[in-house]
């Protein structure tokens, strides 16, 4: 019983050099980062397609632009509602008091909803670049820690004397472990960054999808 408590994590970890303990303290706390980004994200990217399909419906209902434009406001929340609230924005400041439209007012239009595209990406994006930091760069991190511990777990045979698994057992698995908190960081943190960038790309397309189906409605109201 005594022999499984010396070898549980909290055992493996308490033995462990300074240096080993350091190590295993950034994983873990990058393994509990990349893990609030997950959550983050997932809720994120279910909110933001919801969004999207609840204002896809408004949008074609049949429903007046402008009335529909009045009813969201100049600043809504959704982000695809912001897309196209930056359109009507632009589309309403494109007309004169007389009624008739300034030139260029195609162009305006599309770079407002650009802008407020890429803003949206940003969003989505954001906080990804850490899952890919920590995807990368978990996994070396956690083997120096392990080459750290058996370096420690030679010098300790050769104060003993002894080529004993006995003698140097503790300390290759506290070795180990460092390098087991590497992959459990990284692993889920490149399965998720690989995710969440399929996603973001699929999301933001759509966007820009509903973007250019908006661009083509006001450019017929504008030769009509």
């Amino acid at each position: 019983m005594e022999a499984a408590q010396e070898f549980t994590m909290w055992a493996l970890f308490a033995r462990a050099t300074i240096t080993v303990k350091i190590v295993m303290i950034m994983l873990v706390a990058a393994s509990v980062w990349c893990w609030a980004v997950i959550i983050d994200k997932t809720i994120q990217y279910r909110k933001a397609r919801a969004e999207a399909d609840v204002f896809d419906r408004s949008f074609w209902s049949g429903e007046p632009l402008d009335a529909l434009f009045d009813q969201i406001g100049a600043d809504p929340d959704g982000q695809s509602e912001k897309i196209f609230a930056s359109g009507m924005l632009e589309w309403r400041r494109s007309h004169r008091q007389d009624g008739g439209l300034i030139a260029g007012a195609t162009a305006r239009i599309d770079r407002s909803m650009d802008v407020a595209i890429a803003k949206q990406a940003s969003s989505l994006q954001k906080g990804l670049p850490i899952l890919a930091t920590v995807g990368s760069t978990a996994p070396f991190v956690g083997l120096f820690g392990t080459v750290w511990g058996i370096m420690n777990a030679f010098i300790e045979i050769a104060e003993a004397q002894t080529t004993n698994l006995a003698v140097v057992a503790p300390g290759i698995a506290e070795a180990l472990l460092a390098t087991g908190l590497g992959l459990l960081a990284a692993i889920p943190a490149v399965i998720y960054y690989n995710k969440f960038s399929a996603d973001s790309d699929q999301i933001v397309s759509g966007y820009e999808a509903f973007a250019d189906e908006f661009a083509t409605i006001l450019s017929r109201q504008l030769d009509s």
